[in-house]
């Protein structure tokens, strides 16, 4: 067998061998081991004396999961938000780019064709017999780079798979956005419902006012309970201020939520709380994965597996393939004939002998970053798992503590009107009234935000489990 035959056998034979060298390693999706159900699900099902405990398909989270809330402000203020938010355009603008990076990756295992025409006028040297001379070329090239290492067909996985790590961005994107204005949509409300209690406690403080001038003209009273009364009765005044000041800065939050300047946003004042929807007892921990921050770090651990197979092959030689065909003459009426014809075809066969270390630098980062990619994931999916338990535990001590703090308003009432009775009748003084006053204000204020915090708890939730809490079946079969 001669050489030449030898060569043309064994040739595929080492290309297959080597591109399999080259080749990504297999990607496997980074393994993490999941609980069956969240610690704090469970606990709470088995505390079912408090609160009742509900399973996923009894209480299913709509797609605009906002809607549990059952609050049309709320409602028409996610659909503004999710158009205008700067926040959400600059997560549609880093699609796009991802995208178009996949379209340019792709370009790269198409052949490439080009046009040239030149003109030239150039003058020689006289004293080596030269003149002036024209010179015209017309004339098309191509070239096409051989996949055979997988360099081109690895950085089109690689930018796929970003750009579907920059899709789940924009997923989460809306999903941060939908939860940052529940937030700061019940913390406004929630400084609405102080502001009317307080408005109904400085109505009630200025009758006490009132009631202990007469009784001090009556001389049944002393200066000093009118004093006690006033000063009652201006501290909630203070009070009521800054309430203020906080719904308004929280309308100004929701302004910039929605895109809009604070003076062209407003919000009409209800002072009433939505009730938050019932939390399931039972959530299984594989809600994790519809989570889209938790599904864009396995993307990018996928990609940086991508990477590390292009990196490799840099070892080996690229073979290109190019041809060149056009006209080239003196004279530019005569250009595009026969005679000026020419052409040229043939392979390439590039390699780097010598660089200094820098492809085994090359590698060894794209693996760094492989490995800095998976444990990214990893301490997603470990984050993820953290905040869902503590706004379970959250979400079920806050209704817990919402119904023991109703039970502490109705008691310190009834002392206030017994201590009212007695102050009428002359009985107590009247710091005894200043005193159940103050208490029964300051347990209603407490309800009230156990109220607005619970009602985060449950928002923070949602989010965290993506804004549903039906298991993947579940959910199939509504």
């Amino acid at each position: 067998m001669q050489l030449s035959q030898v060569l043309i056998i064994s040739l595929p034979i080492a290309l297959t061998l080597l591109a399999g060298c080259a080749s990504a390693p297999p990607y496997q999706r980074p393994a993490i081991a999941l609980p069956a159900q969240f610690k704090q699900a469970t606990a709470a099902a088995q505390d079912a004396g408090i609160w009742r405990p509900v399973q996923p398909q009894d209480a299913p989270a709509p797609e605009a999961w906002w809607r549990l809330y059952a609050d049309p402000d709320l409602d028409r203020l996610q659909q503004q938000a999710a158009s205008a938010n700067p926040g959400i355009a600059q997560a549609v603008a880093r699609l796009r780019a991802a995208q178009a990076a996949v379209a340019g990756s792709r370009a790269g295992l198409l052949p490439s064709l080009g046009a040239s025409g030149t003109a030239t006028r150039a003058r020689s040297a006289t004293g080596s017999g030269g003149g002036t001379n024209n010179s015209y070329s017309l004339g098309l090239n191509a070239s096409w780079e051989l996949d055979l290492w997988g360099r081109l067909s690895g950085a089109v996985d690689a930018s796929q798979a970003q750009a579907q790590a920059s899709g789940a961005d924009l997923a989460a994107a809306h999903l941060s956005l939908q939860a940052s204005l529940a937030q700061a949509y019940f913390a406004l409300r929630t400084a609405e419902a102080q502001q009317r209690l307080l408005q109904e406690s400085l109505a009630a403080y200025e009758q006490s006012w009132q009631l202990t001038r007469n009784r001090e003209r009556a001389g049944v009273a002393s200066s000093a309970d009118v004093a006690q009364a006033e000063a009652q009765y201006k501290s909630t005044q203070a009070q009521l201020i800054e309430a203020g000041t906080s719904r308004a800065q929280l309308e100004h939050a929701l302004a910039a939520l929605l895109g809009l300047a604070p003076a062209a946003f407003d919000l009409p004042a209800t002072g009433l709380l939505p009730a938050p929807p019932l939390v399931p007892a039972e959530l299984p921990a594989e809600l994790l994965r519809r989570r889209p921050d938790i599904a864009a770090a396995e993307r990018r651990v996928a990609a940086a597996n991508a990477d590390l197979g292009v990196a490799r092959t840099a070892y080996f030689p690229a073979l290109t393939l190019s041809g060149a065909a056009g006209y080239r003459g003196a004279r530019l009426s005569d250009l595009v004939s026969a005679p000026q014809l020419f052409w040229s075809l043939g392979p390439a066969l590039a390699a780097t002998l010598f660089d200094g270390g820098a492809r085994d630098a090359s590698v060894e980062s794209a693996r760094a970053a492989l490995d800095l990619a998976t444990a990214g994931y990893r301490q997603s999916v470990l984050t993820a798992l953290q905040e869902v338990e503590d706004n379970l535990a959250a979400a079920t001590s806050l209704a817990q503590q919402q119904q023991v703090q109703t039970e502490a308003v109705a008691a310190a009432q009834r002392a206030l009107d017994v201590v009212s009775n007695q102050y009428r009748a002359g009985t107590v003084a009247y710091l005894n009234v200043l005193s159940a006053q103050t208490t029964v204000l300051a347990a209603r204020r407490s309800l009230i935000d156990v109220q607005g915090r619970r009602l985060v708890a449950v928002n923070t939730l949602l989010k965290n489990v993506a804004g549903r809490w039906e298991s993947a079946e579940s959910y199939q079969k509504q």
